[in-house]
């Protein structure tokens, strides 16, 4: 099993919220590399780069492609939310030695606009044109969708360092049948490293009904694990330790 755990964030997001399990893993003895996807680099508070909103879910996996071509060694990949389905993505191109999908954004083929989902990017889906815009939620959907296990405190100063997002890379994930590239395929025949999957069973914005198709699509190298008391932000919510600690304990396993 490689030594190298290359850290992959989802939508919105950047390095810093993987602050907990860095540590915990670096505690065990692996070189931790938390990657930033093109255009994330910016001020919350300021304007997003315009290239980002027509950004493809390819040209993120292509970035992470390249970034990966220098670590040295192929890498453990762990990816939360869009950043699971980037490592699913990545690992199709046979560049990981496993993959740990925490709550992941789902591929082609798999419906997951249910009713929460919907929900949780209103504001995006009602703006004509999402597809590409840089978008960003508002402050009331990622307490739903996302942060509703955090306190309201918590809540607002995590929501303060989310950026802008691709409007492309959401439209490609959630109306992947409208779209001509199909950049959110991934050949499960290609996927031959172990991969974990990991579910909240209160998550609205990645619902453990989808995620646990994402687990059935690898059946042949997949190991599902849902957490009865989490939901989407398994990075940072109570107990965030548990899911941090049985990722840990499965890492392990493959080494045997």
């Amino acid at each position: 099993m490689a030594n190298t755990i290359f850290m992959i964030h989802g939508m919105w997001g950047a390095p810093w919220y993987w602050e907990n399990y860095q540590r915990v893993f670096e505690a065990e003895g692996y070189r931790c590399v938390a990657t930033t996807l093109p255009y994330h680099n910016m001020d919350p508070r300021g304007v997003p780069d315009p290239r980002l909103g027509t950004a493809s879910l390819l040209d993120y996996a292509d970035a992470l492609e390249r970034e990966l071509g220098q670590l040295g060694e192929k890498p453990i990949v762990i990816g939360h939310s869009m950043g699971g389905l980037l490592a699913q993505i990545l690992g199709a191109r046979g560049l990981a030695n496993a993959l740990v999908l925490l709550t992941p954004a789902s591929p082609a083929g798999i419906v997951a606009l249910t009713p929460s989902v919907i929900r949780s990017f209103w504001s995006t889906l009602t703006t004509w044109g999402f597809w590409k815009k840089p978008m960003r939620q508002t402050f009331a959907e990622a307490a739903y969708s996302m942060l509703h296990l955090l306190p309201e405190e918590e809540q607002k100063e995590t929501y303060s360092k989310f950026v802008y997002e691709s409007g492309r890379a959401a439209f490609e994930i959630g109306y992947w049948l409208f779209d001509s590239r199909g950049a959110s395929r991934v050949d499960a025949s290609k996927v031959t490293c172990p991969v974990l999957v990991v579910a909240g069973a209160q998550d609205r914005i990645t619902p453990a009904s989808v995620v646990r198709r994402v687990a059935r699509k690898y059946k042949a190298v997949s190991t599902y694990k849902e957490f009865e008391n989490h939901a989407h932000w398994v990075v940072a919510e109570p107990q965030w330790q548990e899911v941090a600690e049985y990722v840990v304990a499965w890492l392990k396993s493959q080494r045997k």
